[in-house]
């Protein structure tokens, strides 16, 4: 049996990554391909229990290396559970997130760094990577106002500074800097339409 392909979608706060999984999922389903969506932090029973104690809080719960680990806890038991069965079926699974969060996140916003990161996911991950990771760009102060403008901050990160979210920002692009082959950066501030067809392009160019 063909293993399947496993696509992330990162970016920062109200980039519209759930939006464009949609889009995305129902147009490979369109095809003869078995989908599965999911998410991080969460995706399995424990890592969505693990997730409540990321995502519910005061912004400082939990300092930056706690943070990490809690998120590599929970990404080992979605790969386990998840993502690594799916694959192994020949299904294609699309992930809303998955490690570049955390470096963005951890290893830029709160500035814990790099190494750490890299450490964690080769003993959590070791050599398995996505075959194709969608980052959705916009600038900070646009993304933090489309999240808002949902309502209530859904969640701790949400309520971070400004300054952090712009260090996220610069971090995912410099994670896409690092890793062309595996990254494509969006831009998110154009119509939904627009992304959807620019991913859909890059879908079909990298993983014909």
């Amino acid at each position: 049996m063909t293993r399947g392909r496993f696509i992330t979608f990162e970016g920062g706060e109200g980039a519209g990554k759930t939006t464009q999984i949609r889009h995305l999922a129902q147009r490979l389903a369109a095809g003869t391909r078995t989908i599965v969506q999911t998410r991080e932090p969460g995706g399995s029973p424990a890592a969505e229990s693990i997730r409540g104690l990321l995502v519910a809080g005061a912004p400082d719960r939990w300092d930056a290396t706690s943070e990490t680990l809690l998120h590599f806890t929970a990404r080992r038991e979605h790969l386990l559970h998840t993502i690594w069965p799916a694959l192994d079926r020949g299904d294609w699974v699309i992930s809303d997130r998955f490690a570049d969060s955390t470096m963005a996140y951890q290893g830029y916003g709160h500035g814990l760094g790099r190494e750490p990161i890299e450490q964690l996911y080769r003993l959590v991950v070791g050599d398995f990577r996505p075959d194709l990771t969608i980052i959705l760009d916009l600038p900070a102060e646009l993304g933090l106002q489309r999240a808002t403008s949902r309502g209530p901050a859904e969640n701790r990160y949400e309520k971070m500074p400004l300054e952090f979210h712009q260090r996220l920002r610069a971090g995912f692009l410099d994670i896409a800097k690092r890793d062309p082959g595996r990254c494509v950066v969006i831009p998110a501030d154009a119509p939904t339409q627009t992304v959807a067809d620019a991913i859909w392009r890059s879908v079909q160019q990298r993983l014909a």
